[in-house]
């Protein structure tokens, strides 16, 4: 199976729930980011990490597939 195909296949649940809380993550992680308050250093790291491991948590979700979906084709 290539990339695109991979892609392309069905995502299943409990995949497509942590994509959406690894973007939520990102989200807010890119939030305290660019907050335009002075924060201290300790929370501006903690944001980048929140936004790194929302990526992360987003891509590979975004990369599992249903192989029950993809056998039957």
């Amino acid at each position: 199976m290539n990339l695109y195909n991979r892609f392309k296949a069905p995502t299943p649940k409990l995949f497509r729930n942590l994509r959406n809380i690894g973007l939520t993550m990102a989200t807010i992680g890119g939030v305290i980011l660019s907050a335009p308050v002075v924060l201290p250093a300790t929370i501006i790291t903690i944001g980048g990490y929140i936004t790194v491991a929302g990526g992360v948590i987003s891509a590979i979700s975004q990369l599992t597939v249903d192989d029950h979906a993809t056998n039957d084709e």
